[in-house]
């Protein structure tokens, strides 16, 4: 019996020596003072609130704004604003509830802006890009754009960055402020029918409006070029060596892969030409060769 007592006893003194621990003051934050439980309990804190935040947010966008048929870039953008709101008032509640005095950071807070001013304004630019962004829509998620030298489909939108999904299945993250300050090409801002270009020349030999007929049945045939708005053949020029026209098609389904329908036109359109016998010029030139004279 004795010797459970002095277990039991040994039990106190580790549980009292581990409460002191957490108890104890590390340093002074204006008037509060600052522990080991108070750390602990600020990494606890947030990662429930992360959790929750996360949590909401998935629930706004795959299941509450769904039914009110919002576009997708909507949904992600409302969502994304209202993490941050749960974010940012968590964080609040957070640190009064630890019994931190929120005047007690005027300090911190002063600091914090010294330190955006040396060395955190690309953060803050980016910051301030992506509300700008998410508010006004020049881009959303799902778009096809071209920002720089990256082509690709916008997958996520942050407050800090983009990512954008190329067609060789590479994820590249490129910072807001990018959208904001240099020139961007979406291809998909208002609606994802594109037009493409394709051109073509044939021999002087042959009959422009047979050409015309055979490019038309070229983009009806195929299942991926749209039926409104029509297709349409120009006859852009007498070239140096061919009759060169231009074969307008609009699609929406090949909106980021252009190079893939490109290649499947030129396949039906040189089958068709070789079929009716028109002749696909290459490029001639004369050469004149000046002898020179003898003496």
């Amino acid at each position: 019996m004795e010797s459970l007592h002095n277990i039991w006893d040994k039990i106190i003194a580790f549980l009292s020596k581990v409460g002191e621990l957490f108890t104890t003051n590390l340093f002074k934050l204006g008037d509060s003072n600052i522990t080991l439980g108070t750390i602990l309990y600020f990494i606890i804190g947030f990662i429930i609130l992360n959790y929750i935040a996360r949590r909401f947010k998935s629930l706004l966008v795959n299941q509450i704004l769904v039914k009110a048929n919002m576009d997708k870039g909507a949904r992600n953008s409302i969502g994304l604003i209202s993490r941050v709101m749960i974010m940012f008032i968590g964080s609040i509640f957070i640190i009064q509830s630890a019994g931190i005095d929120m005047s007690s950071l005027s300090l911190l807070a002063g600091a914090l802006g010294v330190g955006i001013g040396f060395g955190l304004q690309n953060i803050t630019d980016n910051f301030i890009s992506g509300i700008i962004i998410l508010f006004e829509k020049p881009i959303k998620v799902g778009d096809r754009i071209v920002v720089g030298d990256t082509e690709g489909d916008v997958i996520n939108i942050s407050v800090r960055a983009t990512t954008i999904l190329t067609n060789e299945n590479v994820s590249i993250i490129v910072p807001n402020s990018e959208f904001i300050s240099s020139r961007v090409i979406n291809w998909s801002h208002n609606d994802r029918n594109i037009r493409f270009d394709i051109p073509v020349g044939v021999s002087y030999q042959e009959d422009p409006v047979e050409v015309r007929n055979v490019l038309l049945d070229v983009a009806r045939e195929n299942e991926h070029v749209l039926k409104t708005p029509a297709p349409h053949v120009f006859f852009d020029e007498f070239g140096d060596s061919s009759l060169n026209f231009t074969l307008a098609i609009w699609t929406s389904t090949y909106t980021d892969k252009p190079r893939k329908l490109k290649s499947e036109l030129y396949f039906s359109i040189f089958e068709k030409l070789k079929e009716k016998g028109i002749e696909i010029p290459f490029p001639q030139r004369d050469i004149h060769i000046k002898s020179q004279p003898t003496t």
